[in-house]
């Protein structure tokens, strides 16, 4: 059966950026595959240029993520759970420096809008692929005992938690989520077995180069126990 590992994504601020340039700079309502890819490499240890390290490691994995409406918060005296509804929120900053769309540089400050999720929750299912070059086992421990430090999407977003949440086998993504029974939500998911009638095309994939850019792939939307979108938008 095959087994998945387990991350929680929660904290007071998250941001999984989308198409983006330098006045302004959104959060997609999810995850990204890219953001994904980037916590677990710094929790391996991978360099930013290392684009064979980068590269075997967007091969050998795959992500379905669900937004959580509850977490659990064993940390109190009595352990308890949660409700979460995530607010997406702009954040405002002036930019020195700034590229132009022809490259150059901007010699005058410009403001820039940078959204963030507030007090979000995700799980994440992480799932390895045949022939992986990094194995869930060798990922596992990684996330435990990570090299780099582990934010949320942005420097700028810590972690509430550590991020391990366990491995579990399970016949597919959505039963391995179905485990992890707190915070029933919207589940975003990948890779054959989620593939249903409900795509959503998204531009998070990254193209392994000497320049940063991205291309597109197809996400699956589910609904767990009746959830709704866990995310609200406020601007």
């Amino acid at each position: 059966m095959p087994q998945f590992l387990i991350l929680r994504l929660d904290g007071l601020m998250q941001a999984w950026g989308g198409h983006t340039f330098e006045d302004f700079r959104p959060s997609h309502l999810f995850p990204t595959r890219s953001g994904l890819l980037g916590l677990l490499g710094a929790c391996l240890g991978l360099d930013r240029h290392d684009q064979e390290g980068q590269r075997g490691l967007a091969e050998s994995v795959e992500f379905t993520v669900r937004a959580d409406s509850c977490v659990p918060r064993p940390e109190r005296i009595e352990p308890s759970t949660s409700n979460k509804r995530a607010v997406k929120l702009p954040d405002f900053h002036t930019v020195l420096g700034a590229r132009k769309v022809d490259g150059s540089i901007n010699k005058n400050p410009v403001v820039s809008r940078r959204e963030y999720l507030f007090d979000a929750a995700f799980t994440v299912a992480v799932e390895g692929r045949s022939g992986a070059s990094f194995g869930l086992e060798e990922i596992a421990n990684a996330v435990q005992k990570p090299v780099y430090t582990p934010f949320l999407g942005r420097r700028s977003c810590p972690l509430a938690r550590p991020l391990f949440g366990g491995i579990v086998e399970a016949e597919e993504a959505k039963a391995a989520l179905a485990q992890v029974s707190l915070g029933a939500g919207v589940i975003y998911g990948e890779g054959e077995s989620m593939r249903n009638n409900r795509p959503l095309q998204i531009r998070d994939v990254p193209l392994h180069g000497p320049h940063r850019q991205f291309g597109a792939r197809w996400t699956y939307v589910h609904s767990d126990q009746g959830g709704q979108s866990d995310v609200s938008e406020s601007l």
